[in-house]
């Protein structure tokens, strides 16, 4: 018997009760990271384990996720960096500097909306959208 492992249910289960948004802000991720910890007295912190690897054109790219675990409950932010060395984690959204998923728990309409709002007032933030899993062609790409 051959298992066969099905890249759509993993990533459907993945991103099953999840929320995304898309962040446009020409920051360093670790001054990015500063000031939502700052703003949101969050302790976003990279995660090395969870980092994305991926292989274009013979080439190894790597990209950073900082996580933040909700200290009640089990809500969990991961922040990715969208762009490295001229490479795309989801080439779909090139315009996109940051991907903020947050997991494992039901995420409100008015919490996520407040977080996204909140975003909006950091110095150098263009723009803050929610992304929803249909409009993602690369899902398995933010599959840690």
């Amino acid at each position: 018997m051959k298992l066969k492992l099905d890249l759509d249910d993993l990533a459907n289960d993945f991103f099953d009760n999840t929320r995304l948004a898309g962040i446009v802000a020409p920051l360093k991720s670790y001054q990015f990271c500063w000031h939502l910890n700052h703003l949101l007295h969050y302790d976003f912190r990279i995660n090395n384990d969870i980092e994305i690897q991926l292989q274009k054109k013979r080439r190894d790219y790597y990209f950073s996720v900082f996580e933040y675990r909700e200290p009640t409950g089990s809500l969990v932010h991961y922040l990715y960096n969208n762009q490295y060395d001229g490479e795309y984690l989801l080439p779909e959204f090139r315009h996109l500097d940051f991907l903020w998923l947050m997991k494992g728990d039901t995420v409100a309409d008015t919490f996520f909306h407040q977080i996204l709002e909140s975003v909006k007032t950091i110095s150098g933030v263009q723009l803050v959208m929610e992304l929803t899993n249909e409009k993602i062609k690369n899902k398995g790409h933010l599959i840690f």
